[in-house]
């Protein structure tokens, strides 16, 4: 008979593998010619947080802040985020996106929901009832 911490280290590992899972298709789900994984993360950040500094993007995509600003730089080229300077400390740029980086980000978000609205849509209402069920356990283990 399995323990109860057994059952929760086969739990946590199947969680752990479902989350990962369910990443991965989410970023594999792009619009064609939509940019990168990283840049996309950036603007959506940018589109819900407004404007941040390198390092506060580098911490949220938990890169460096080299890498970052790469990516940074080519959506500075490209014309979806700009540089500012900190109107509260001259000495920090803050980093935002352009309407060009917004509308990106919205239509990222809005490919990748309708496709999970989509795979929801093919389970019966119970099963969305226990993923409702499911999804407020996750936010709760990821807020604690």
């Amino acid at each position: 008979m399995a323990t109860v911490r057994e059952t929760s280290h086969e739990l946590g590992a199947d969680l752990q593998a479902a989350v990962a899972r369910i990443y991965s298709r989410f970023r594999s789900e792009r619009s064609d010619g939509e940019l990168g994984d990283a840049a996309v993360g950036v603007l959506i950040a940018l589109a819900k947080s407004g404007a941040l500094t390198l390092t506060e993007l580098s911490e949220r995509a938990r890169v460096t802040t080299g890498s970052m600003s790469q990516t940074v730089n080519r959506l500075v080229a490209g014309g979806y985020v700009e540089r500012d300077r900190d109107p509260a400390d001259g000495r920090r740029m803050l980093i935002g996106a352009t309407p060009a980086g917004a509308e990106i980000a919205a239509a990222a978000r809005a490919h990748r929901r309708s496709w999970l609205d989509a795979r929801l849509a093919e389970l019966t209402p119970a099963e969305r009832a226990t993923l409702a069920e499911a999804s407020a356990l996750i936010r709760r283990i990821a807020d604690s």
